[in-house]
Formats: C-alpha cells, sequence, structure tokens
C-alpha cells in the first residue's frame, strides 16, 4: 500500500510572531487565572513570555534551504552515517508544554553527503515548532530522503513529555519512543537492527516506520 506523505510543514518565511500581541494575551490570561499582571513578580512577565514562544517556535520562519546552504556534496562512500544523541526541545501542540528527548538519525549514501552539523539544524527546525513527536519523526526523515535521495533514511525519537509527566496520569519516568525507516532502513531488517543496535535499541523499544 502507498504510504501518504506526512502534513506538510509550514511554509518558511512566515513572520517572526507579533511580540506585542501575544504580550497583551499573556497579560489577560494572567487576569483569567486569578492573578495581578501588575505586581512586582508579574510584572515583566508577559514579555518574557512572548519572547519565549518566539524563540521556541522559531523554526516557522526557518527555511532547510537556507539552513543546508550547499552544504550537500558528491562522496562515493557508501556506509551508513549516523548522528546520535541530537538533544532538541519541542512544544506539545495539544497542551502547549514541553516534550524533549534525544533525536537519532541514519542515512544510506548514494554518492550524495551532506555536512554533519546540518542535521542537528534540521532537527531544530521541525522541533522548534508546536508539534507531535510523531510528525517530527517523519518529518525530519522525509527532509533528509527529499535532500539526498539516500539508499534508505532512518529517524528514531526518544522523549520526556511534560503533558504526561506534570497533569494527567503523571508519570514522571514515561518516556516516547518513535521511528521512521524509508527504502534500506524499512526494507532491509540486517540494516534496520544494525542502526538500532548502534544506538543502543532493540526493534521492541521502536514504534511507528
Amino acid at each position: 500500500m502507498k504510504r501518504t506523505k506526512s502534513p506538510a510543514a509550514v511554509p518558511c518565511g512566515k513572520t517572526a510572531p507579533h511580540l506585542d500581541g501575544i504580550e497583551l494575551l499573556i497579560r489577560k490570561l494572567l487576569v483569567q487565572l486569578g492573578e495581578d499582571p501588575r505586581r512586582e513578580g508579574l510584572r515583566d512577565t508577559p514579555r518574557r513570555v512572548a519572547q519565549s514562544f518566539a524563540f521556541l517556535t522559531e523554526g516557522y520562519s526557518q527555511s532547510v534551504e537556507q539552513i543546508v546552504e550547499g552544504a550537500v556534496f558528491s562522496e562515493k562512500y557508501d556506509e551508513m552515517v549516523i548522528v546520535k544523541d541530537i538533544d532538541f526541545y519541542s512544544l506539545c501542540e495539544h497542551h502547549l508544554l514541553p516534550f524533549f528527548g534525544h533525536v537519532h538519525v541514519a542515512y544510506l549514501p548514494d554518492g550524495r553527503l551532506i555536512g554533519l552539523s546540518k542535521i542537528p539544524r534540521i532537527v531544530e527546525v521541525f522541533s522548534r515548532r508546536l508539534q507531535l513527536q510523531e510528525r517530527m519523526t517523519v518529518q525530519i526523515a522525509e527532509c533528509l530522503q527529499d535532500i539526498l535521495q539516500p539508499k534508505g533514511v532512518a529517524v528514531v525519537v526518544d522523549a520526556q513529555h511534560l503533558c504526561i509527566s506534570m497533569r494527567g496520569i503523571e508519570k514522571q519516568h514515561a518516556r516516547t519512543v518513535t521511528s521512521e525507516m524509508l527504502g534500506a532502513f524499512r526494507n532491509q531488517t540486517r540494516t534496520r537492527a544494525e542502526f538500532l543496535s548502534l544506538i543502543g535499541l532493540s526493534a521492541a523499544r521502536t514504534a511507528g516506520g
């Protein structure tokens, strides 16, 4: 069965968030929570929160093309390339609470390599948005597939969600692991197993892909 592409990313080049508007909303939120935004401890909070949200969602205004900036080059190397333990922070789009952890990325080149530092930068583009972990996992994998046209791409995301830890079921140690496997990583069991072994996981711990 043909797989459908993940929902398209919000178009790059979106204008920066309107800080004054966010500040006003936060001020109103504080009032609705029963607080006085004029008191000393909260006087500057609306502006700080607005600036914080602008930073945490700056991925909307970033372009993958600009980040890669010609850092894709021809090379005959054809063994697995892995960049693992990439730290990330994102915001769950359901509760606007953080989720964070590590991203592990691998690809099997087919005549094209990408500068290693660009892979964490690509992770940042998609993590600094209002996100679902599952969607972010797919977006990172499909982005690298589109850029490099390799023999395969694998992405595993291991994260802790504060909407699970701080509210609701309140399980502080629960972690969510998602994966997206394309090409050889999906079709070849040994290739997939090698990648999971090298990042310290087993097939039983991954989901998706």
